[in-house]
């Protein structure tokens, strides 16, 4: 899968891809037939642009990939699928990709909490000046603000697991289980057992049918912001540090990089735009979730439900796309401590006016290696 209006996006591969959602969706049903005691290999390689195309005639991709198994499957053709719905098959198969996509992210989110911890150890002592409202505040030191960035990956990082673990979605034609349940002898017991059994082959963990309680997807959702708001903070930074006035901060070079269709002597902060681009683009899609989800109306919402489809393969892939290249950025970034020291130096005697007014004394750095300390602590799963 390729997006050419989202440079980057072939860094996601094959998460969240139409084939890797055809591919989860098979999942399901097999995990469905086994659960009932029809152990299946569904066979035959689905075309995902086929189905694609006959999605519309029903209004989601389940239908046409029924047809496509049956004829495919014969000797469980009139098994397949028996006491599920579309929306159980492509609810989990959403699960399955959301789960695959958070641990790419999560993933990425360790290294950079290794990066920060290293950035802020090493440059502990490295001072410059702290800015506010974008103007020269006191001294701190470089070490203080990645020890700062480290939390707030950190932050989205606990977000993040606390979100991620999403539950199997199956409930039947309106989330009584009644298919089910019938299927299981009339037993509501046992038809619990075989959603159960479902699960686990699937590896989901099993709670009750949730149709129109879309929690699980807006909180994923939510969390996956959190951690681009982190990177577009981060990015913030870096690109205003790169600025050739203030030339603090430089992104990892790399050959063919930064360059500009007509200005050769152009060097652009690549990676810190499109990780900006992803923090402001991620907002708005969950938001489009949370409207779904208030939206959502009887057994199964009518428009609001298809809404999320399309809008969690879009912000899941490029969440994963925005780790990655938030990682390159921090395990490459440069830092001129030099340039940091001559600034802090340029900026007296304003900027050391608090420290006079309190007759605090050189360096005026207040707490920073306890801080620096609180940081790589937490990294490390120790208490604060």
């Amino acid at each position: 899968m390729t997006d050419l209006l989202w440079p980057g996006d072939a860094r996601a591969g094959d998460l969240f891809t139409d084939q890797s959602i055809v591919y989860a969706m098979v999942r399901v049903e097999e995990a469905w037939l086994a659960a009932r005691g029809h152990p299946a290999s569904l066979s035959a390689p689905v075309d995902a642009s086929a189905l694609a195309d006959a999605a519309e005639d029903g209004g989601n991709p389940v239908i046409p990939l029924l047809a496509w198994l049956r004829a495919h499957n014969p000797a469980v053709a009139d098994r397949l699928h028996t006491g599920l719905t579309s929306q159980d098959v492509l609810d989990t198969a959403l699960v399955l990709n959301l789960r695959a996509a958070s641990a790419e992210v999560t993933k990425n989110l360790n290294k950079q909490v290794e990066a920060l911890a290293a950035l802020a150890e090493r440059h502990r002592g490295t001072r410059m000046a702290a800015r506010t409202l974008t103007q020269h505040a006191i001294p701190t030191t470089f070490g203080l603000k990645a020890a700062t960035w480290l939390h707030s990956v950190l932050d989205a990082r606990d977000t993040l697991s606390g979100a991620a673990d999403l539950p199997v979605q199956i409930g039947g034609a309106a989330g009584t289980l009644a298919a089910p349940t019938a299927l299981a002898g009339d037993d509501p017991a046992a038809a619990l057992a075989l959603v159960a059994a479902a699960a686990e082959r699937l590896g989901l963990p099993v709670r009750p049918p949730w149709h129109t309680a879309r929690a699980p997807f807006t909180r994923v959702a939510d969390a996956l912001v959190t951690c681009t708001d982190a990177w577009g903070r981060i990015a913030n930074d870096v690109l205003l540090g790169s600025r050739p006035e203030v030339g603090e901060l430089l992104e990892p070079a790399k050959e063919g990089r930064g360059g500009s269709s007509t200005m050769p002597n152009k060097q652009n902060p690549v990676l810190s735009v499109l990780i900006r681009r992803a923090a402001l683009a991620a907002p708005p899609l969950a938001a489009t979730l949370h409207t779904a989800a208030a939206d959502a109306v009887d057994d199964r919402p009518d428009g609001s439900w298809h809404v999320e489809w399309a809008t969690l393969r879009t912000l899941a892939r490029r969440t994963v796309v925005a780790a990655s290249q938030t990682t390159e950025l921090l395990e490459g970034l440069r830092v001129d401590s030099e340039r940091m020291a001559a600034t802090l130096v340029a900026a007296r005697p304003g900027i050391d006016a608090e420290r006079r007014s309190t007759g605090g004394a050189e360096p005026y750095l207040g707490a920073n290696d306890l801080l620096i300390d609180a940081a790589l602590a937490r990294a490390q799963g120790k208490p604060c």
